[in-house]
């Protein structure tokens, strides 16, 4: 699930994608309004599944584990910390609880407020799926129901 949910640079919050245009996509706003939009190839369009966060081990943990962490930490709740109003230090140690190796040096306040305002809004409009594993598994595992499903045979030609 966490593959369709899109960010868009200079748009505030987050997007599902509906399907593709020709030249663009076709989004819907993550809220209660559903708004629906063109997404174009000018606009900077990053899937919420492609993102990672540096860690002190020179690796990236993707966005979805995080989410996952701070899923468990806080039982599939909103955290009731403001993204907008929290001090740094607040938003700093929410972090490093639910990811303790994260690299200071290279992750900004500002990614972790984003992150934590991704994860709010998805929670707040029931969006909890966060393993991208689980999707691969079940795209594979539909694939193959399709391999294994009689094909229906071409009638002959009478010659």
């Amino acid at each position: 699930m966490i593959k369709k949910i899109l960010a868009i640079a200079g748009k505030p919050g987050l997007y599902k994608l509906i399907s593709r245009g020709n030249k663009s996509l076709i989004v819907e706003t993550v809220d209660e309004q559903k708004k629906r939009i063109p997404a174009f190839g000018t606009d900077r369009v990053v899937s919420l599944g492609d993102i990672s966060i540096y860690t002190d081990d020179d690796k990236e943990v993707s966005l979805a584990s995080v989410f996952q962490s701070i899923k468990n930490h806080y039982d599939s709740k909103v955290v009731p910390l403001s993204p907008k109003k929290a001090d740094q230090a607040d938003i700093i140690d929410f972090f490093a609880k639910v990811l303790p190796n994260y690299d200071t040096d290279r992750v900004r306040v500002s990614d972790m407020r984003k992150v934590l305002a991704w994860y709010n809004i998805l929670v707040e409009y029931g969006i909890t799926d966060f393993e991208v594993k689980e999707e691969a598994a079940q795209k594979q595992e539909e694939e193959a129901a399709e391999e294994e499903a009689p094909k229906a045979a071409a009638p002959l030609k009478k010659g």
